[in-house]
């Protein structure tokens, strides 16, 4: 999997957010998007995903052949904090509602129980704590049979045990795989050997 930023620039209002962005983001590469709060990170994540469209050039999408913008998401799987669960579904019905549209590369109790949530799985999200939503969001992104995996600020509302787990599963399902993250904690994104700062865009 390829993606390609072409002169990618974000504008909202007159504040131009990024700008003049040429990158090319491959497979089996892991890549950073740092810089301070409000600095745009998010908004250039949610570019690359095709969730906001740029204001100016273009990002082009290449998996063995080109793919059309409008069918990029089939492709990659996000992982942000801002990103709504189904608070009346079950953890379980959740993430068969979620593999109806995008499939998941193991099955769903497997899933559950890779995230540490076996024993709420039949439990509505809406009991969850803001960390177990946050596993559920993991789980979503990190499990989805995509080539490509988005996070942002993937550790929000994680205790120690839950970054840890975080940790641990990047590092046995993230490898070989395109992976993008947005952050501004170290401990989120050490295993990136690409870094982009967003300040050096603007």
């Amino acid at each position: 999997m390829k993606i390609t930023l072409i002169d990618a620039g974000k504008r909202f209002n007159r504040d131009w957010i990024f700008r003049h962005l040429h990158y090319e983001f491959t497979t089996s590469h892991h890549y950073a998007i740092i810089g301070p709060n409000g600095s745009g990170k998010s908004t250039l994540l949610q570019s690359i995903a095709g969730a906001i469209g740029v204001s100016e050039g273009a990002i082009n999408y290449e998996n063995g052949s080109a793919i059309a913008p409008d069918d990029a998401y089939r492709h990659l799987s996000l992982c942000a904090p801002y990103l709504e669960v189904v608070e009346e579904m079950t953890a379980m019905e959740f993430l068969q509602f979620h593999a109806a549209f995008k499939p998941l590369g193991l099955p769903i109790p497997v899933v559950i129980e890779k995230v540490g949530l076996a024993a709420a799985a039949h439990k509505q999200i809406r009991y969850f704590s803001s960390g177990m939503k946050q596993r559920v969001r993991l789980a979503q992104a990190l499990f989805s049979a995509t080539p490509v995996i988005l996070l942002d600020e993937p550790c929000t509302n994680l205790d120690v045990d839950g970054i840890a787990l975080y940790r641990r599963l990047i590092a046995e399902h993230a490898m070989g795989r395109l992976v993008i993250v947005s952050s501004n904690d170290l401990q989120e994104y050490d295993f990136c050997e690409k870094i982009i700062n967003i300040r050096d865009y603007k």
